[in-house]
């Protein structure tokens, strides 16, 4: 068994799986820098990302399942399950020896896991859509923080950008401390360090503008103005907003909903 090692991005995965080929590995595994445990029972290899051979990989995948399952395979490789890039690798070794399109073979367990995932993956993407509030800060800012159980920020930045498209906004990761930050020309991936005050970027308060406070004192009173007791469904309320999600929310912070 050889353990191939690589840097976490999908390029770098992509460089990876040419590798795989490159190097003949008969049985392999990939896995992060991160995540690697060296044992005396394997082997490992370290691929270091080359644009040439990614970029080689993406191609023959075009050549062999559609746009649909190119971006399938991609939202499967940023749910961050364990033991993905495995059977991501299974299901391009399986999608290359195929001479027929295997995208819609449910019978094989590697292209059934990545529709599965990917569809999870797209969900939560559409709940980030819906569920992220921004925060006014001193400096003119439109700041959010989200905790994506998937890696989803790549997904939503098409999103962000054309619906916010003259304000500046930075949307933070707090789980994989890394945000996206737009200017009002471009998106940048970003990487953040907070004091303790803010808890890891969570709690801003202290950067707020005071139209920001007011703006959300007002926005907690209309949801309780809104709010029918009598007609409160909190199982349904919970099923279209999970829980995970109230602790980002502005309007959450009142006891409306609670």
């Amino acid at each position: 068994m050889v353990t191939v090692i690589y840097d976490g991005t999908f390029e770098g995965f992509l460089t990876a799986v040419f590798e795989v080929y490159e190097y003949k590995f008969s049985s392999v595994n990939i896995t992060t820098k991160e995540r690697f445990q060296q044992n005396v029972f394997n082997n490992h290899h370290e691929s270091l990302f080359n644009e040439e051979k990614a970029a080689r990989v993406w191609k023959g995948l075009t050549a062999k399942i559609s746009a649909a399952a190119l971006s399938q395979l991609y939202k499967a490789f940023l749910s961050e399950e364990t033991g993905m890039e495995d059977i991501l690798l299974k299901y391009i070794q399986y999608a290359f020896a195929k001479k027929q399109t295997i995208e819609s073979d449910y019978s094989n367990a590697a292209v059934l896991t990545v529709i599965q995932t990917a569809k999870k993956v797209y969900r939560e993407k559409h709940r980030m859509e819906a569920f992220i509030r921004f925060q006014l800060t001193g400096d003119g800012l439109f700041y959010a923080v989200c905790q994506p159980d998937f890696n989803v920020l790549p997904l939503i930045e098409k999103h962000f950008k054309s619906r916010y498209a003259d304000q500046r906004w930075l949307i933070y990761d707090s789980k994989r401390k890394y945000g996206i930050y737009y200017d009002r020309f471009k998106v940048e991936t970003v990487q953040l360090s907070f004091d303790e005050k803010t808890n890891n970027g969570k709690n801003i308060q202290i950067m707020l503008d005071e139209k920001e406070l007011l703006y959300q004192q007002l926005w907690q009173q209309y949801f309780k103005s809104v709010n029918i007791v009598a007609r409160k469904n909190t199982k349904l309320h919970i099923q279209h907003m999970p829980k995970r999600y109230w602790k980002f929310l502005p309007e959450k912070q009142s006891d409306a909903f609670r």
